[in-house]
């Protein structure tokens, strides 16, 4: 007798688990991307593909079905490191000066300072290595 065993199949995949994931992910990121910033005194902007990287695992994990909402989802993810990190960046700067850290100083910028802050500080090296980490966020989570 040749009897299939039936294998178990995966739990289908859950919206919250995939949101919950992408925003814990993209807010550590962030949080190491302020912190690699903080201790080089520079923009690290070649760490936005590393959160693309990230934010594409993240959705795999998750078990996102292939296809171009897994591809939005890992954009998305990735702007909101990108996001995250320029507006912790912005704080650190402003920060150090007066002793606070990081995190402190975070809640005391403004979002309209903060935009202004990142605009002065990306260079179009730093704008290229954000592009680009949101192309291969788009082309590598499909």
């Amino acid at each position: 007798m040749n009897e299939s065993v039936p294998t178990p199949s995966a739990p289908a995949p859950s919206a919250w688990l995939a949101a919950f994931l992408l925003l814990i992910g993209s807010t550590g990121f962030a949080a190491a991307w302020v912190l690699m910033a903080w201790t080089r005194d520079r923009q690290c902007s070649w760490m936005a593909v590393l959160a693309a990287i990230d934010a594409i695992l993240l959705v795999r994990l998750a078990r996102v079905p292939a296809g171009w909402p897994r591809a939005a989802l890992a954009v998305l993810a990735t702007a909101a490191s990108i996001a995250f990190a320029n507006w912790g960046i912005a704080a650190a700067q402003m920060g150090k000066p007066m002793g606070l850290l990081p995190w402190e100083s975070m809640g005391k910028l403004g979002p309209s300072f903060a935009w202004v802050l990142a605009t002065l500080a990306n260079r179009p090296a730093d704008l290229a290595w954000l592009w680009i980490a949101l192309v291969v966020a788009l082309l590598a989570g499909r």
